[in-house]
């Protein structure tokens, strides 16, 4: 069950950890099918990227033993650089990181000393029902943003912080917490939403962030890309329907 970091344009593992070999400024990661669809519509979109690297693991949830003969879109979790500004990476993941792989994920990602210039933004869902609240989660405006950030994270956050006693879990935790124990500035966007497959509504809960320092430059065309995410939830839907 090892995590493997390469470079499908050679087939070649990488030597040093990603942002070793490419330092950053900014480094957003995208975590699950609305996340990773969000940027892939507003910051993608906007720029010309570049792949540096895609991850390799097994688990009983992710298979990409083959992962050099897979195609961009079927890459479960694959790196990108702005070539116009080579500080902005971005991740895009949308397969599972068991909890023994995700130390592994970690050091082949931001390796033993990381930057400390740095700043991590983190976007994932969870569903509504997993919201800890003395509401009812029936009468809450699924789907909502909510914030939660290390101590070294000095910016405004463009929703509330998440509040206690709510946790986060699995990759996107792994990740903040990470982030806290080396001082990084970070933070983590949790989308709350009743509906976890691709879904506009949910990938729209996202745009509060494109107002934040991490995303400034990034956006060209909010109306463009939001046509461009239409179309993108549009074939998703078709391609699910088993009647069609």
């Amino acid at each position: 069950r090892e995590v493997r970091l390469l470079r499908r344009q050679t087939k070649t593992c990488l030597e040093f950890s990603l942002l070793e070999k490419h330092p950053c400024s900014r480094f957003i990661i995208a975590i699950g099918s609305n996340a990773v669809a969000f940027l892939s519509s507003f910051v993608m979109n906007s720029g010309v990227w570049e792949e540096i690297g895609c991850a390799k693991l097994w688990n009983e949830w992710c298979r990409t033993a083959d992962s050099t003969l897979l195609s961009p879109s079927e890459a479960f979790c694959v790196f990108y650089q702005l070539k116009a500004h080579h500080s902005v990476i971005l991740c895009q993941c949308s397969c599972y990181v068991a909890e023994d792989q995700q130390y592994q994920w970690l050091e082949k990602v931001f390796g033993s000393r990381p930057r400390k210039n740095m700043q991590v933004t983190i976007l994932t869902c969870r569903h509504v029902t997993d919201y800890k609240t003395s509401e009812s989660t029936c009468s809450l405006p699924s789907p909502f943003l909510k914030a939660l950030k290390t101590e070294n994270f000095r910016d405004q956050t463009c929703c509330s912080l998440l509040e206690q006693p709510n946790i986060v879990h699995d990759l996107p935790a792994a990740v903040l917490s990470y982030c806290q124990v080396w001082s990084l500035s970070a933070v983590l966007y949790l989308c709350y939403t009743d509906v976890m497959k691709l879904d506009l509504i949910t990938v729209d809960a996202f745009k509060p962030v494109l107002s934040s320092r991490s995303f400034k430059g990034l956006v060209k065309n909010i109306p463009q890309s939001t046509e461009i995410l239409k179309k993108l939830t549009t074939t998703n839907q078709i391609q699910s329907n088993i009647y069609t």
